[in-house]
Parts: structure tokens; sequence; C-alpha cells
């Protein structure tokens, strides 16, 4: 089903003169999630983000489904059993970018360290229980077990050996961050969802009675304002959220959030090598966890944890982001030498956590399992459960949470939201279980998704790709790689492009509402991330095809170069570098 620079125009037609049931502002992974449930249920829905979809936290996220073992220290139970149930469910509903990947714990006797071998047997036995790891489950094989200090080292050799007493190793999963909200959109959209990328809202509007009934926005694209009208209206705006309820100038009254940066740093694997995800802690007894994670013939590594005040919009690496991950990866990779020299790329997230107890002029509901913090609390204790608020005015809030959890998040709304549309408008709509609901590329076996994944692979090899672009795409795009292979057996590579990359280029031009060069080389594929050493081949046909595809002027050409040029710059470090 086509989803391009073409269905935008005409959804935004609809936007204009059609009453939704329920609008969704922000396009991240919690707003495509309440999408993809409500157009499922027959809503009618709109779904707007004043950037890309996923272009905020839910692309700089470390790219895992991760069941947050470290929050059992904190007592988040709750959190932990969510998510990591919701693990299983995710690997079923989006098989092409969830693979089971167990994760190495190494345990060292250093101050501040988050667990002993004896506390992280205790913890990871809790967690699989919590996951259904037991018994006859199909999971069983990934049972946690524990390594003594020379198996660890045998199988990792580059961690340092000083006070390591050995580790743990229990299930988590790879991920595809940026992708699986672009799936959940493209399924919502596919149910009938008006999903327009590039609106932001400006205010919300309200009706005679000051309940919320739309929003006022402006087409970053066009330059154009006019006005969206809906029965419900739902803020997952992520980072954003506090800047949406500020628009609602009915009822605001104090933030919510307490955001916090994230920084991941990419390096080549030949420079630190590393066999399988590992997590350890800083050994800097300020309570943070490292992620050391080989993907793509690189090895990236994060996070920090630091409360940020800067633009949500624009959040960057900074010089001590980097000496404090280097810091701490050769201290336990002695033998790297790292320096940002090696960093061939970087992203930094602002995560949307909750500091601020709800007052007054809004409700929570308490099943959400939100919890707060103060202040003084150091970012990396913030809770990351989630919050489901209404305003007096009507305005739904979804907050906070992990990308893990996003479809009990979404879940919990759609309560709430069915509440509403019955008791207020007298609308009755009957939700599908979301954990039955392939996003788009799901749709084959996802017990079986290593052979499926190959079957669909061999298709490409046999519509003229190389074996290893028909992989890629495969991985990437899962069933919808049929739709790429389609286009391949039809065109001719474009200039400075292979066939595999011109069929995709084609495919999400049509097909995904990629927009500008960024859109498809940082977000729809990863080539900024993890193709350094091939990006600025591929770079230049990308922006030749799509100035042929658009009908760019010379001017928008140098304007999409221009944002291109920047964000390589700025992923590759080049400013630090040319300071150190």
């Amino acid at each position: 089903m086509a989803f391009s620079i073409k269905t935008r125009e005409e959804e935004i037609e609809r936007l204009k003169n059609e009453k939704l049931d329920l609008l969704v502002i922000g396009g991240g992974i919690t707003g495509a999630g309440v999408a993809l449930q409500a157009s499922a249920a027959k809503m009618k829905t709109g779904l707007i983000d004043m950037q890309d979809f996923g272009s905020g936290t839910s692309s700089r996220s470390t790219r895992l489904v991760h069941g947050g073992i470290r929050y059992l220290k904190t007592f988040d139970v709750q959190v932990v059993s969510d998510t990591v149930k919701e693990r299983a469910v995710i690997q079923h509903i989006a098989p092409h970018m969830t693979q089971p990947d167990p994760m190495i714990l190494p345990i060292y006797d250093e101050p501040g360290a988050a667990f002993t071998m004896f506390s992280v047997k205790v913890a990871m036995d809790l967690y699989d229980h919590l996951a259904g790891i037991e018994g006859d489950s199909p999971l069983t094989k990934y049972a946690n077990y524990t390594m003594n200090k020379e198996e660890t080292l045998k199988r990792e050799p580059q961690l340092n050996s000083k006070n390591l007493l050995g580790a743990g190793v229990y299930l988590d999963y790879q991920n595809n961050d940026s992708r699986l909200v672009l799936e959940n959109v493209k399924k919502a959209h596919e149910l009938g969802c008006l999903a327009v990328s590039r609106l932001k809202c400006v205010e919300i509007l309200h009706d005679d009675q000051k309940q919320a009934n739309g929003v006022r926005v402006h087409d970053n694209l066009t330059g154009e304002d006019f006005e969206i009208h809906a029965d419900v209206i739902i803020n997952t705006s992520g980072p954003w959220s506090d800047l949406v309820r500020q628009s609602d100038k009915e009822v605001y009254k104090k933030p919510r959030l307490r955001p916090t940066k994230g920084v991941h740093l990419v390096v080549d694997q030949s420079r630190l090598t590393v066999p399988q995800p590992t997590y350890f802690g800083s050994g800097t007894d300020d309570g943070r966890m490292i992620f050391t994670i080989p993907r793509e013939g690189k090895t990236y590594f994060g996070t920090t944890d630091t409360d940020f005040r800067g633009d949500y919009a624009h959040p960057t690496v900074e010089q001590g982001d980097v000496d404090y991950l280097l810091g701490i990866i050769n201290k336990k990779y002695p033998s790297a030498h790292l320096t940002i020299d090696d960093v061939e790329a970087s992203w930094a997230g602002v995560r949307p956590l909750i500091e601020v107890e709800v007052e007054g002029n809004e409700a929570a509901d308490a099943a959400t399992g939100a919890s707060v913090s103060d202040s003084t609390s150091a970012p990396s204790a913030v809770s990351r459960g989630s919050s489901l608020t209404e305003a007096e005015d009507g305005l739904i809030t979804l907050a906070g949470g992990k990308l893990t959890d996003y479809r009990i998040m979404a879940n919990g709304a759609m309560d709430k939201i069915l509440e509403k549309l019955h008791d207020k408008f007298s609308k009755n709509f009957t939700l599908q279980d979301s954990a039955e609901i392939k996003v788009a590329g799901g749709d084959f076996d996802s017990d079986n998704a290593e052979e499926e994944l190959a079957r669909i692979a061999k298709e490409g090899e046999e519509a003229g790709l190389s074996k290893a672009d028909a992989t890629e795409i495969a991985n990437l795009f899962g069933s919808e790689a049929e739709q790429i292979f389609d286009y391949a057996r039809t065109i001719k590579p474009a200039d400075g492009l292979s066939l595999g990359e011109t069929a995709t280029l084609d495919y999400s031009l049509a097909e995904e509402m990629t927009l500008t060069p960024v859109d498809y080389l940082l977000r729809r594929t990863y080539h900024i991330l993890f193709k350094s050493d091939t990006l600025n081949e591929v770079k230049t046909g990308v922006v030749n095809h799509m100035a042929d595809y658009y009908g760019w002027d010379k001017v928008q050409r140098e304007e999409y170069e221009t944002e291109l040029r920047n964000e390589i710059e700025e992923s590759r470090l080049e400013d630090l570098k040319s300071k150190n």
C-alpha cells in the first residue's frame, strides 16, 4: 500500500475536512503503538509528528528489546515483569527485527558493583521466572547460567581480568528501533490510519465546554497552518510531552518529565572485539550500566545517563560524554586503547523519564505502574515506569516507559480511549489482541524466523541481487522485502548504487514516507551508523536518485545536502575531533 509524498497530500486534505475518533500527537514508538491498535479497532485515527516518524528518542536507543535486569536492584519488579514478557511478544509480531541474543554480564569486585556472583544468579533466576523461561517453555534453551573467571575470559578475551569474578549469561533481544516504529506506522496506515509526518502541533483547541476537540498544526514542509478535529486527543510525544501540554493553555500548570540524555559510540569491530552483547557496571560508583554490542561488523557502546536541558530535537554528543565512555571502555577492555579518532559514528537520545507527581488538574491512572523521583535523585535512579494521565479538558498524555513495553503502554491507553469514546460520544469499538497483530514485514512464521528470513533472502538472489544485499534487505524489511525484490526485477541500478540499494530506495520512497536523504540513510537503513566505510559512495547516489524522484530544484537539493552533511559530521564527531 502506497505511503508516500502523494498519500501525504491526500491525507492532509482528509485531516482538514474529517473529524477523527482519535488523534495521536507524536509518531515515536508509543504513538505508533497506539495508532496501530486504534486503527485495528476501526477507529478513524490520525497520527502526526513534527519530524520524521521515530526520529526522536525511538531511533536513538540501545537497539535492544531489553528487560532491564538492573531495575531489579531498585525494586522496579513490575517494570521488569512487563518488559521481559514483552520481548517474546515483540519477537512474534516483528520477527524480522527482533532476535534472541543472550547477554554476558561480567561481575567485578569493584566499588559500586551492581551485582556479586551470588546476587546476579538470584536476579537472573527471578528475571527468567518473570519471563516464563522455565519448564516446557520454548525459551528454556536460553535459561541463564554463570561462568567462572576462566570461562568468561575464554569467551571474551579482551575483558580486563583484574578483579573479575566471573559472569552471568541471560536472555535479551537485539532490535532495530527506528524500523520497529516505522513498521508499526505502516501497519496502522494499511489499516486506515491517516499518518502524516512533519506536522507540528502548535495549539490544543477546545469546544464551548472547554474540552479539547482538536489541534492547530504547522506543516513543516509547506509552511501551511490548519486545524485537525477529533473526539479524543492523546499526547504521546515523548520528551516533547510537556511542550505539547504547554500548548494546552486551558489546563497546563507544571512539567512532569525529567529528560535525561543517553549517548552511544560506534567503532570498528577490529578495534573492539566483542563476541556477543555484554553489560557491566561502570566501575565508577555512579550506578550506571554500560552495554557493548557487536553489529554489522562494528561494536557500539553506551550509554551515558545525564540530565538534559537542551534542544530535544537535537541532542548532541559532547566531549564529556566521549571521555566518560572511552574511559570506562578502556578500563574494561585495556588492550583496546580507544581514542576519539576510532569513533566512526555516534548518536545521542533524550529519555522522557517521569519525575513530578501529578497535581490538581490531571488525574493519574494508577494502573500504569508509574513512579516518580525528586530532582536530587541520580538520573540513573529515575524510574523507567510509564504514566497515563487525563487533564480536566480531556487531553490524554502517555509518557515515560521503555521501548520494550510500548505495546503494554498502548493497551492501557486504549482502555481509557475506549471508555471516553463510549461515555462521552456513544461510540463503541472492539479491540483486537495486539499481541497477534503482526507489524509490516512480520508476515511469516516467527517460530522459525531464521529459516524464513533465509528463504526470503534467497528470493532476492533469484531477482538478481548479491547474496549480501539480499540478506541485508530480508533482515531489515522481513516479508516486505519481497516487494523490494519485485522492484529489482524491473529496474536498472542507479548511478553509484547497487541494484539492491536502488530497489530498496525506490521502495522506501513509495512505501515508507521517506522524504529526505537523512530519513533513508539514518532511519530506513543504517548507513550513517554502521556503514561508514561505504557511506561516502552511497550518499551521492541516494541524493541524486531522490533529487530526480522529487524534482528538487538547486536550492532544495542544497538544503538536503547540507542537512545530510551536518548529520554525518555530527555522527562522526568531526567538530570534537578537530579540537583534540
